[in-house]
């Protein structure tokens, strides 16, 4: 990548080995990239500033000319062609298959880089410009038998071995003929392996191995089947081996908007994403890690006696407080560069409800919580009893003030919708639970809501209590189960919410930054989770032919290799970080509505369908 260059978010390539993951360009840098993990210091940073590092690759006598990834797999090749030359390089974290069942998957801790000449002759250069601790800290290098290791403890290796240009860059030179093969290799984990042409190859062979048996097992063929299973093999990606937890991008900082000042570090675990999560990999056949999400969202919750926090970092530990970068110019130099996250210290009523939701669709799908985990449920309804007539920061973590979200409130809601079911029907029963107050506290949160959190004058729901402008969060009440699809007042909502924040055909702003008064009130994108919430609704809605029309543009917008970010302008360009996983659920939740068209949501539906059985089982006494 040239000094000054930036590559469009969009066009980003990701790799992942389930415990860090990088981006790369078209042009074939990989300019981002965290060690030891997707939350550790950034060793390339170069999507943030030029100067921020990056690993180059360049091929004498030949262009990019397009990449894919090979098949189910997160490897991806690019192709270099010129006049007499065609290159081929395949890029990857390295992961194998983990022992036991085979279902995990076990990361190698290298990055590598495997060059292929299929056609003529070149020659071959490729610099590893790396920038430790966000280009805090100045890179030094060391000659090791086979190899370079930086003082910070990656090793690069290969075949050829690296050597160190004159400004001290570690750089591949090679000359390749039709049949040659090159390695390049950096181990970020353990600063030890190195890398030779055999066992780079057997690496290759092992990642795609691994990858195309685990997207094997991703059980749908419906409408938007290959963004289906590419959003599946992303959320795979973006969820840490070790932990269980899934990071909301692997990314920071990159914009919302140009040049504004919303740019976050989404590198760590929101509990919003809880049910949704759950539910696709359940959904899609892939229960293990389903299961391995849920014990880590529940072992972050305990037993509250007051608040949940909304976020955690993937060892369970709060993040790390915000900080400003001020030697990085930023993407496109929005600015401030921000790594770590406050939000950690916001009250997120909505929480409640996505754990609970989360909790109760994998007991009915796989009869998997025991009776502890039914008991530590049982606290958190209880914390939403006594929280959820306070006002809260809302599940966009605005930055001004709290207030009575309408959304929020409806999540409460259902956080005791769903812990009454769970203490009821899966035969797990709490012996002390509160039942009576529980169903008194949801019909009282359910008045409120019908009562304060609609606007009298045109009847659709408000942003808070009190307000008069609407949000795009509001899509999902049906898909709660809070109202019918076909409910007067969800449908003047819908279009309340296609009128105020509706872009170009497809797209849905979150909110007015202005109106809604979020501490910031700058612009930003269109919100590409609450553009594919609306597909949803309107399916529920009955108006099928316009979800359809709305999910093939927005699937439609995707980049080259069928990855989303968070938001995206009205002329397609993508904003916010990336890949974001909260957009990738949303079409998997969009498609199979879509496919399974009918008068309820299509994912809770499923659940129940295949739960029917155990339940009655449960009930009389046969189970649990």
């Amino acid at each position: 990548m040239e000094q000054g260059t930036t590559a469009r978010i969009g066009d980003h390539g990701f790799l992942s080995d389930c415990h860090t993951a990088a981006l790369t360009t078209p042009d074939g840098t990989v300019d981002w990239m965290c060690v030891p993990r997707f939350d550790g210091p950034a060793f390339f940073a170069g999507i943030l500033d030029p100067r921020g590092g990056g690993w180059t690759l360049e091929v004498e006598g030949a262009q990019p000319a397009g990449r894919v990834y090979l098949d189910d797999t997160l490897v991806l090749e690019t192709l270099w062609r010129g006049t007499d030359v065609e290159v081929a390089v395949r890029d990857l974290l390295a992961v194998r298959r983990s022992d036991g069942d085979g279902t995990g998957l076990c990361p190698d801790g290298v990055l590598l880089r495997i060059v292929e000449c299929r056609s003529g002759s070149t020659a071959v250069r490729s610099r590893l410009d790396a920038r430790p601790d966000f280009g805090r800290a100045a890179p030094v290098w060391e000659r090791v038998d086979g190899g370079l290791r930086e003082t910070s403890g990656p090793l690069l290796s290969g075949a050829p071995a690296p050597g160190l240009a004159e400004d001290g860059v570690p750089e591949y030179r090679v000359e390749l003929a039709e049949g040659d093969t090159a390695v390049f290799a950096l181990d970020y984990l353990h600063g030890e392996r190195r890398v030779g042409l055999g066992e780079g190859r057997a690496l290759l062979r092992e990642t795609l191995g691994t990858w195309r048996a685990w997207a094997a097992r991703t059980d749908y063929d419906g409408v938007g089947a290959t963004h289906v299973r590419r959003s599946a093999l992303t959320l795979r990606g973006l969820l840490h081996e070790e932990t269980g937890a899934l990071v909301a991008a692997p990314t920071a900082s990159l914009p919302e908007w140009p040049g504004g000042p919303r740019n976050w570090d989404y590198r760590y675990m929101w509990h919003r994403d809880g049910a949704l999560v759950v539910l696709a990999f359940l959904r899609l056949g892939h229960s293990e890690e389903a299961g391995h999400y849920l014990r880590f969202l529940l072992s972050m919750c305990g037993h509250p006696s007051d608040w949940i926090p909304p976020v955690r970092a993937v060892d369970e530990e709060p993040p790390p407080r915000e900080e400003e970068l001020g030697h990085l110019a930023g993407y496109e130099g929005s600015r401030p560069v921000h790594v770590g996250n406050d939000a950690h210290f916001q009250h997120q009523l909505d929480v409640y409800g996505q754990i609970l939701d989360a909790a109760l669709c994998y007991e009915e799908a796989t009869g998997g919580l025991g009776r502890e985990d039914v008991e530590q449920l049982a606290s958190i309804v209880d914390s939403a009893c006594r929280l959820w007539r306070e006002p809260d920061d809302g599940i966009w973590e605005v930055r001004s003030r709290p207030r009575h979200w309408t959304s929020s409130k409806v999540y409460a809601w259902v956080c005791l919708n769903r812990g009454i079911q769970l203490v009821t029907e899966s035969g797990k029963k709490v012996d002390d639970a509160p039942l009576a107050r529980w169903r008194e506290e949801a019909e009282a949160i359910r008045e409120e809501v019908l009562e304060r959190g609609i606007d009298p004058e045109n009847g659709s729901f408000t942003q808070s209590y009190g307000s008069s402008n609407t949000d795009g969060s509001l899509a999902r009440i049906p898909l709660l189960g809070f109202l019918p699809g076909t409910d007067p007042r969800v449908l003047a909502t819908l279009e309340r919410v296609d009128e105020e924040l509706g872009e170009d055909g497809c797209l849905v702003r979150r909110y007015d930054p202005e109106r809604t008064d979020d501490g910031l009130g700058t612009p930003e994108g269109a919100f590409l989770l609450c553009s594919f919430d609306m597909v949803s609704a309107l399916v529920l809605a009955g108006r099928g032919d316009e979800a359809r029309e709305r999910f093939e543009d927005l699937c439609g917008r995707s980049g080259q290799l069928g990855l989303h970010a968070e938001e995206m302008a009205a002329d397609g360009t993508m904003l916010g970080n990336f890949p974001q996983a909260f957009t990738h659920l949303a079409l998997i939740e969009a498609a199979i509505n879509l496919d399974q068209a009918g008068d309820g949501e299509a994912l809770h539906a499923w659940v129940r369908d295949r739960s029917g059985g155990q339940v009655r089982r449960r009930r009389n006494g046969r189970d649990g």
